[in-house]
């Protein structure tokens, strides 16, 4: 399977590149493993095209699993340490219970490992992988920046705090988003990675049984969607079912999950909320509309670009870890 890239705009995109918040963010480069690595790209897209080949469902994991890391202790890889016996690690708490594709990831380290020993962080190939995802579920490309390195410390703790919840109201994502100098824009363009992947019953089941003293469902869900929705989550404790995040399109990614959004029919109370804030909405309205592909695809790129340098680890900060799972 050949990547089918949509080059959205690079030269803004790179210009974000060059300019970050921090010196580190600033020793970020595209051609940082030119010389180290020079095919460390083509090696990430090879096996990715394989693994999503094989796999189309995890696209939207392996966005989230970047996601997740990046939002605790930054884009460190710390989201792929193993628990050990002294501490609990950030993919063992309750909001990472979830994640998938971590034998992903280990399997991209290791063909790396191989052609360039020692080289390449567990960071940068989780940000490549989120990236070749997108593009590779008909998505936009967008330019990474690397040079980030692995951190030593994973707490689920942190993770449990600090992870934006599916359960979460503007003012509190906007909070959370913009302790990671992410601001409104992010939040509502970033959503739209909820076009790819599934999710599981409870993470969304509390908006379906016992809502609330006034409302068995929630009253901003539309109201034929949610009988959709129980006919496959029989109850908040249902932990085997599956819903699409984006139905009927949730293994391409594209505008349709803000048509979703717009007719009251996001998932999460986190993607209704989206409704309420009139900067949001306005976006969701716009982009909705089907004219604005382009526009979003755009935004998508440099938000995930912005996303990426949140806290990272240069120089001789942390590490270049041997196995994704474990400090050296």
């Amino acid at each position: 399977m050949a990547i089918k890239v949509s080059v959205v705009l690079l030269l803004p995109l790179a210009m974000l590149l060059l300019v970050g918040n921090s010196p580190a963010e600033a020793q970020l480069e595209v051609t940082y493993y030119s010389k180290t690595c020079p095919n460390v790209e083509v090696i990430v897209r090879e096996e990715m095209e394989k693994i999503i080949s094989a796999a189309p469902s995890l696209a939207g994991p392996l966005i989230r699993l970047h996601f997740h890391d990046c939002f605790v202790r930054g884009c460190d890889a710390s989201v792929l340490l193993n628990s050990t016996e002294g501490n609990l690690a950030e993919r063992d708490a309750k909001p990472n219970k979830s994640l998938r594709g971590f034998g992903s990831v280990d399997r991209v380290k290791a063909k790396l490992e191989a052609a360039c020993p020692n080289t390449v962080s567990c960071a940068d190939v989780l940000t490549l992988m989120a990236r070749d995802a997108v593009v590779l579920a008909k998505g936009p490309f967008w330019p990474v920046a690397l040079g980030r390195r692995d951190g030593k410390v994973s707490s689920a703790t942190e993770a449990a705090d600090q992870l934006p919840p599916a359960n979460g109201d503007v003012p509190l994502l906007t909070k959370i988003f913009a302790s990671k100098g992410l601001d409104l824009k992010d939040l509502v363009v970033l959503s739209g990675a909820h076009s790819l992947g599934t999710a599981h019953c409870p993470s969304y089941a509390s908006r379906l049984y016992n809502f609330s003293s006034a409302y068995s469902t929630d009253p901003t869900l539309d109201s034929e969607y949610a009988d959709r929705l129980r006919m496959r989550c029989k109850s908040v404790d249902d932990k085997a079912m599956l819903s699409e995040m984006d139905p009927g399109s949730y293994k391409t990614f594209d505008t349709s999950y803000y048509r979703h959004v717009a007719k009251r029919r996001g998932l999460f109370q986190s993607d209704a909320a989206l409704l309420t804030d009139a900067t949001t909405r306005e976006y969701v309205q716009r982009i909705a509309t089907g004219k604005f592909d382009d526009v979003f695809f755009k935004d998508f790129g440099e938000s995930m670009i912005k996303m990426g340098n949140v806290g990272v680890l240069t120089g001789v900060e942390g590490e270049i870890r041997k196995k994704c799972y474990i400090v050296n």
